[in-house]
């Protein structure tokens, strides 16, 4: 285990406040084999200034522009030499011994190519943390929700999810991947700019005949919400877009299609949600996110593979609506879907 090595990469935007706080418990992770890199997504901060005065012994690598979180890594990661990728989220708090319990369990199966650790959060650390929890999942019509998390319900940890388990996508606050395979399956996509592209990756990875996995043994505590927060209209835009691509990218031809179909159903019930909360910079973010994405629905098209499996046989899946068990049967934790 102590022969792979592990680049730790940080990505950042206008985060210096974020780099004081967490950078220096990066640095002091226990791992061998191991280096740390900040890569800047043009900041007009002096974030980049601060690393190279207070840490000289951190690479940092400079994009010449903030190409958001998918491409950014893009970047960074095409000058970055190691046998496993973290892309690590700059608001993570990470503990000593974070490192060796995921690389460990990844080097013990060929088949795993990425995993999450336990993520809580950083404000209480008895509550799992909303961005990842102990790992994710898709429902019935490819609803992202985690093990810990559904909806605004999060649970506390009770050691109920310390077991090592397969799931279907691994948050990218945390995100270990082994890097040949980060390059076989071509790494995140740049077109979602954020939110959803680790769900991307991970489906495309499980096509491929790869394990996504949550390692139980190994914690972070992240703050969440740093760069787009709840109430932003544009993060509700990025997210139903993304969602739409990741089904057009990764379910075989005819599952989309039906599934898409659905989803506009479900979406437009949404969107008239918003209106009638008098959200309408909302309901308008949903119709923006459809019109994007029939706009660009040839360009994703031609990033289909021919390693579209099955949906229903991905572990990590679902097989009911998430939204008909939180809002209908009143189901607020995990344990309740019997999954």
């Amino acid at each position: 285990m102590t022969d792979a090595s592990v680049a730790v990469v940080i990505l950042n935007w206008n985060g210096k406040n974020l780099l004081e706080k967490f950078l220096p418990g990066v640095i002091l992770s226990e791992y061998p084999n191991l280096q740390i890199v900040v890569g800047d997504n043009a900041s007009t901060d002096d974030s980049v200034a601060f690393v190279k005065a207070n840490y000289p012994g951190i690479r940092v690598i400079e994009n010449d522009k903030n190409y958001g979180f998918a491409e950014g890594y893009r970047k960074l990661l095409e000058q970055v030499e190691a046998d496993y990728y973290v892309l690590l989220n700059s608001d993570v708090e990470v503990p000593a011994n974070w490192i060796s319990p995921v690389i460990s369990m990844m080097e013990k199966d060929d088949q795993i190519a990425a995993a999450q650790p336990k993520i809580k959060w950083q404000k209480d650390k008895s509550k799992f943390e909303y961005a990842g929890a102990a790992g994710g999942y898709l429902d019935l019509h490819c609803f992202p929700f985690c093990r810990g998390r559904l909806f605004d319900t999060v649970e506390d940890d009770h050691g109920q999810y310390d077991n090592e388990k397969e799931i279907f996508w691994a948050s990218g606050a945390a995100l270990f991947i082994k890097s040949k395979c980060w390059k076989e399956a071509g790494g995140l996509d740049p077109d979602f700019f954020a939110h959803m592209e680790e769900i991307d990756l991970c489906w495309r990875l499980k096509n491929l005949g790869y394990k996504i996995m949550y390692c139980p043994d190994a914690e972070i505590y992240h703050v969440g919400g740093g760069t787009l927060n709840a109430n932003n209209p544009y993060k509700t835009y990025l997210n139903f877009r993304n969602n739409l691509i990741i089904m057009q990218k990764n379910l075989p031809l005819g599952d989309a299609y039906f599934r898409i179909f659905i989803r506009f159903f479900i979406d437009f019930v949404a969107l008239i949600h918003f209106l009638v909360q008098g959200k309408v910079d909302f309901a308008m973010a949903v119709s923006k996110a459809h019109f994007h994405f029939f706009k660009y629905f040839s360009a994703n098209a031609k990033k289909r593979t021919n390693r579209q499996l099955n949906y229903q046989e991905h572990t990590g899946h679902y097989a009911s609506s998430i939204v008909y068990a939180y809002f209908i049967k009143k189901i607020r934790f995990f344990s309740g879907l019997g999954i």
